[in-house]
């Protein structure tokens, strides 16, 4: 019997895919999905070098295969550049976020995780300086850019859109305190950090739901992988989170409906995430459980989903507590 489109969505998007008989499988309308959702080049690598994909038909291999080795070259340029234009900046804290990242620290291919989400944190008094300093790498405003993540800047050099965050909170000492706890990037420089684990895996959540959970399927994988412990690498995030930690600043950052969601989507397209998602998961009433399942977790749990949500704006004051 030929694969469904999750169970094929499952093979594709597993860092080890199980053995597959790919025979009949859907993938017309399902090769756009996935070029949408920033998963070809994992599913191309997936398909090329460990499944054996003689029974695949010719045009998705030629079509896959391309933008792995596309994402390849992408992914280099842009993380090169940036370490270029960081490198002599010195005294400073500059946080990674997304796909800069997580492209060394949760996927064991460079090409794997697209570095479509160049983004940096600072303190607030921090973010007119790094804007000027990047001025010298020719990053310059971008015209018209607009960010639903909330970011305070949009700087590109016509080949790489970068966005600033000066500050995620209302309460300027939980910027502080958030800082306060981000671990050196070496490779970026001496003014390069990421955020350990559980701020890494709440700020992912909270980035996802501002933007009201129409984000690519990618960023899923991400948090896919910050829950399980990047278990295929041995790096910042190769470890289980604190249980207590993650639901104690989710409720102060008031996360825990996001959260939720975003738990239940990831265990709904992975299993193997069941027994983290279920320590992690916040207690929230049972009306609005049922409500966030009915109107977030089940349309983004669709493999193949192309509409977006009805009501977006209602969507997200739901999500953030407004």
């Amino acid at each position: 019997m030929p694969l469904t489109k999750l169970e094929l969505f499952r093979v594709l998007t597993s860092f080890s895919p199980p053995r597959a008989d790919l025979r009949g499988a859907p993938w017309e309308g399902f090769v756009d999905w996935l070029l949408g959702q920033g998963l070809a080049p994992l599913a191309a690598y997936n398909l090329e070098y460990r499944l054996g994909a003689t029974r695949v038909p010719e045009w998705v291999r030629d079509r896959l295969l391309s933008l792995f080795q596309g994402s390849a070259t992408d992914n280099v340029m842009k993380l090169v550049n940036l370490k270029q234009s960081l490198a002599e900046l010195e005294g400073r804290k500059i946080v990674m976020l997304g796909g800069v990242s997580y492209v060394e620290s949760l996927y064991p291919h460079v090409a794997f995780r697209p570095v479509i989400d160049a983004r940096l944190y600072v303190a607030k008094g921090e973010l007119d300086p790094l804007a000027t300093w990047l001025r010298r790498a020719e990053f310059k405003p971008a015209a018209g850019a607009e960010d639903k993540g909330g970011a305070h800047a949009v700087l590109s050099d016509t080949r790489t859109e970068l966005f600033l965050h000066g500050g995620f909170f209302e309460d300027a000492r939980e910027d502080t305190a958030l800082l306060g706890r981000a671990v050196r990037m070496r490779p970026f420089g001496a003014s390069a950090y990421r955020l350990e684990l559980e701020d890494a895996l709440l700020v992912q959540v909270l980035l996802m739901a501002r933007q009201g959970f129409e984000v690519p399927v990618l960023e899923f994988l991400d948090l896919r992988e910050l829950l399980l412990g990047a278990p295929s690498m041995g790096g910042a995030y190769s470890r289980d989170a604190v249980a207590g930690v993650v639901l104690e600043r989710a409720a102060a950052w008031k996360l825990e409906r996001p959260l939720y969601a975003a738990l239940g989507v990831v265990e709904a397209l992975w299993p193997e995430t069941s027994g983290i998602a279920a320590r992690l998961r916040p207690q929230l009433s049972l009306p609005v459980r049922e409500l966030l399942d009915r109107a977030v977790v089940a349309p983004l749990s669709e493999v193949g989903r192309t509409e977006e949500f009805k009501g977006l704006e209602t969507l997200r004051s739901l999500l953030l507590g407004a």
